[in-house]
């Protein structure tokens, strides 16, 4: 009787393998942990500021954005990622910004019902244009919005809340610069006066800026065209057409900074790229980055929550993209690599594991981060490979436990950070205790 024939596997075609979208990025270990300090630097100064936070959904009506930043504008002509619900046809799009989410979720939720709110929000922003160098089609950014206050000190608060941020992330190479856009009665008569001015240059003008004359022409002053630069230069100034309250109100916000000692300067050409703002706009610039050199920008948006249906209330407000700011602080050298552990745990024997995974809950306990070396099966590698990992780790300190210590109730901590190499030993039934010296030492 012939042997049964061993059953063969089925053959499994090899999968292709998918990567991720050009311009949306993975954001993965040690440059995540940079992205968490980040973070945990802007949620500690906004508390300082006494700015409370939201959290927004990512996908929000398509009209939402056509109403608040403008039909003529370069973000809902070109660059939103929009779709139609195949649930109930509705026309939905991706943020492309946060401002205008924040300000639907305050109209929707009654929240100035009590009084104005100071409000911040981080989270992922989508736009769909040719990535490069700090502009992604996924990116980042950081706002920060006061809603129902509409005086200049407001203004300066918030001018003054980024400047301290670039202190507390240690940027050095960052400038302000200053515009004001007035009121809307202000701005009719400036549009008038920078359109005749435009129709006399207009075999200069490129195409783009030629669809723009009659429909947003205050964005033409924004071209990077060097062609057009003169015309741009000589085109009527915005800050000429300002009443005596748009002026006063100009004055208050540069005193403020004047007495706080925050340098800036004015830009008469800064006009920003989203319809909704007026009076007080601004940016914070630097040179290291190239042409992606602005790293935030805002200003005050007072007819912004009429426009998305609630009761008149003025509003400012700024965003950071995060990607560039984190741009910058490699730049300017950042020292920050990862978040190491405190102490790593090197245990030549399996049967060790129980009571050193008992020491490093105990250890975590107290506050200190500890990495457990993980082994493969019954083998948990050689103590020099184990030694090589522990200091590839960033760890401070090595804690080993060898079958020798543990037969005596202790546990060998090795330095591995000062260079010699120093070594003691530390009694198990006294974790807290050496713990806290542990600690007064990292």
């Amino acid at each position: 009787m012939s042997e049964p024939q061993k059953e063969q596997a089925p053959k499994v075609a090899k999968a292709q393998k998918l990567t991720g979208v050009k311009g949306m990025n993975d954001i993965l270990p040690p440059d995540s942990a940079r992205w968490e300090w980040l973070e945990a630097q802007v949620r500690g100064l906004m508390a300082r500021y006494a700015y409370r936070n939201v959290r927004l959904p990512i996908v929000e009506p398509t009209a939402l954005f056509v109403r608040g930043l403008g039909e003529v504008t370069d973000i809902v002509e070109k660059e939103m990622y929009s779709f139609e619900d195949r649930l109930n046809g509705e026309q939905l799009t991706l943020r492309p910004e946060g401002t205008a989410g924040l300000v639907r979720a305050v109209v929707e939720h009654n929240l100035l019902y009590e009084g104005g709110k100071r409000l911040y929000y981080m989270g992922p922003m989508f736009r769909h244009e040719r990535p490069q160098r700090g502009r992604y089609r996924q990116f980042h950014q950081i706002g920060a919005e006061v809603l129902g206050f509409g005086g200049a000190e407001v203004d300066a608060e918030l001018i003054l809340l980024a400047n301290d941020l670039w202190k507390v992330l240690g940027l050095k190479d960052v400038r302000l610069e200053l515009n004001s856009l007035g009121q809307p009665a202000e701005r009719q008569a400036h549009r008038a006066a920078l359109i005749a001015h435009l129709e006399k240059h207009s075999d200069v003008l490129d195409e783009e800026a030629k669809r723009r004359l009659h429909s947003n022409p205050l964005r033409i002053l924004d071209t990077k065209n060097p062609a057009m630069q003169s015309v741009v230069e000589s085109a009527p100034r915005l800050l000429d057409f300002l009443g005596e309250a748009s002026l006063a109100h100009f004055n208050a916000v540069k005193a403020i900074l004047d007495a706080n000692g925050v340098a800036y300067s004015i830009n008469p050409r800064l006009v920003r790229g989203m319809d909704y703002y007026n009076l007080t706009v601004f940016e914070f610039i630097t040179t290291s980055l190239g042409s992606q050199g602005t790293i935030c920008g805002g200003g005050r948006y007072d007819y912004l929550i009429e426009q998305v249906g609630g009761k008149p209330s003025p509003a400012v407000g700024w965003a950071l993209g995060v990607e560039r700011v984190l741009e910058l602080i490699k730049e300017q050298g950042d020292a920050l690599l990862d978040i190491a552990p405190d102490v790593y745990a090197i245990v030549p024997e399996a049967a060790s594991l129980p009571v050193a995974m008992q020491v490093l809950q105990a250890l975590r306990a107290q506050g200190v981060s500890a990495q457990m070396h993980a082994g493969s099966g019954d083998s948990m590698g050689s103590m020099k490979s184990q030694f090589k990992k522990a200091d590839g780790s960033g760890a401070r300190f090595a804690l080993v436990f060898g079958a020798e210590e543990l037969a005596q109730g202790q546990v060998a901590v090795k330095s591995l950070r000062d260079g010699q190499g120093a070594q003691r030993t530390e009694s198990l039934a006294t974790v807290p205790t050496w713990a806290h010296s542990l600690q007064s030492t990292l």
